[in-house]
């Protein structure tokens, strides 16, 4: 990334691993493992040679447990009893490796290291004797310590690049592990190359085991956050102070940077594009870093929406219109076959009157008579209106007279 090569100058470097001399046979407290488990890891001269299939013996109390070492040189020990003082033995090629004795835990894991002297690494180092034993100490967050924010039209990629910074001349373990967990929101959370192999991410938490080894320790992460308008808030929380750091943000139109514990900012041309760089002032461990990014370039939500409204107004329009066509069309065949059951009733009412009054009848009936089939020729006409029409609906302004 463009962002990462402005900082690559100043920076110290970023490749340097923990010695493993002074980290080999140390127990170290951690929060990935399960309660009361111990993770040995078996490697020959440095970090790059892990150990496989290597037969390990945890000495709890009077008693032996054996496992073997997996692909990544680990052999690992659940359910001990806290408390008990546990011992991790192994033989490689001859060479008998030791850990120091330590209680078993009861919350959290342990992680240590066996070494073994034999060979070298990649590097042609040559492995030597361990070096002092950690001891409980503080570390901080300083050194070369850079955030880079680069914002996207919908996203913001955010990088931690962490010095975390060993003063003493001994390997030191903090008083609580070392992790922290980040923002709500980000997503696509990994470990950077060049990281330190202490460094480990689980879902959104990232941890570094101790101990760490004097001088820095170089802790590489990135991550995404999806952003639907022009701004955006980091707000970061570290188990140990920032002491010494400086946020870098990417610069995109009228992209501004804004926090009350950054100090004046700069502006940093680099191989074509423009940074906002700014020296940050001390944070309390556990208290939040916070930085605002605000008039980002991103594309209006306001449009999609409408246009989407739009086009569902559209298609329920449609659907009732279907819907309508469909029972108006029931409807009318409804009401014509109604109105021809009718007619041929009407019609069938005026053959039985035309032969009651043709067989005869008394004289006081003919007015009675030319009354009722007058109301019969009036409802069969009504009846022939309505079905010669093209506006029938289920109750037609002349049914009343059809009734009649």
């Amino acid at each position: 990334m463009a962002a990462l090569s402005v900082l690559a100058a100043p920076a110290a470097p970023l490749g340097a691993q923990p010695d493993p001399r002074q980290m080999a046979g140390i127990p170290r407290p951690v929060e990935d493992l399960p309660n009361g488990s111990v993770s040995v890891r078996v490697i020959r001269g440095g970090f790059t040679n892990n150990v496989p299939n290597q037969t390990v013996e945890l000495h709890v109390g009077s008693d032996v447990l054996k496992t073997k070492t997996d692909a990544e040189g680990r052999a690992q020990f659940d359910k001990l009893a806290p408390g008990q003082t546990v011992k991790a033995v192994a033989d490689v090629d001859g060479e008998h490796l030791e850990s120091q004795q330590f209680p078993a835990p009861a919350q959290g894991g342990i992680r240590l290291v066996l070494l073994a002297g034999g060979g070298a690494d990649k590097s042609g180092v040559a492995a030597a004797p361990a070096g002092p034993p950690a001891v409980t100490g503080p570390v901080a967050i300083g050194g070369q310590t850079r955030f880079i924010l680069q914002p996207g039209e919908e996203s913001v990629e955010v990088y931690y690049l962490l010095d975390i910074l060993n003063n003493s001349a001994v390997p030191v373990n903090p008083p609580t592990p070392f992790g922290f967990d980040m923002p709500t929101g980000a997503a696509g959370l990994g470990i950077l190359q060049g990281s330190s192999p202490l460094a480990s991410v689980n879902g959104l938490r990232v941890t570094v085991d101790g101990p760490f080894p004097p001088g820095s320790t170089h802790v590489q992460i990135g991550t995404t956050f999806t952003v639907t308008s022009g701004s955006f808030d980091l707000v970061q929380r570290f188990p140990a102070p920032l002491t010494e750091y400086a946020v870098i943000v990417k610069k995109l139109g009228d992209t501004k940077m804004t926090s009350s514990q950054l100090a004046a900012q700069q502006v940093i041309p680099a191989q074509g594009e423009t940074f906002l760089g700014a020296e940050g002032t001390p944070v309390a461990a556990e208290q939040p870093l916070t930085v605002s990014l605000t008039d980002m370039p991103h594309h209006n939500a306001a449009p999609r929406w409408i246009a989407l409204m739009l086009a569902l107004g559209i298609v329920l329009v449609g659907v009732w219109a279907i819907t309508r066509n469909h029972d108006d069309a029931a409807a009318r065949a409804s009401e014509r076959k109604r109105l021809v059951a009718r007619r041929e009733k009407l019609l069938a009412d005026l053959v039985r009157l035309e032969r009651g009054q043709g067989s005869g009848g008394r004289e006081g009936r003919d007015d009675k008579y030319r009354a009722r089939r007058e109301d019969i020729v009036v409802a069969l006409e009504q009846v022939y209106g309505a079905l010669d029409s093209d506006g029938i609906t289920p109750e037609p302004g002349n049914t009343a007279g059809v009734a009649a």
